[in-house]
């Protein structure tokens, strides 16, 4: 695991709860910021498992 991987699972999370959080309060801005928080966590997550894909393969 690199550390995109960690910081967009991490973002990822973290906007589930902001967006949660923000249906409890009746908050459509903390809605839409925690979705924005899980789409930038689940892009840097893809980034870092496509570095390590090409790091593996480089391996052979």
């Amino acid at each position: 695991m690199n550390k995109n991987q960690v910081s967009g699972a991490v973002k990822d999370v973290a906007g589930k709860v902001q967006k949660e959080v923000g249906k409890l309060v009746g908050s459509n801005q903390q809605q839409a910021k925690g979705v924005s928080k899980q789409i930038a966590g689940k892009a840097e997550k893809a980034y870092g498992d496509a570095k390590e894909a090409v790091k593996d393969a480089t391996r052979v």
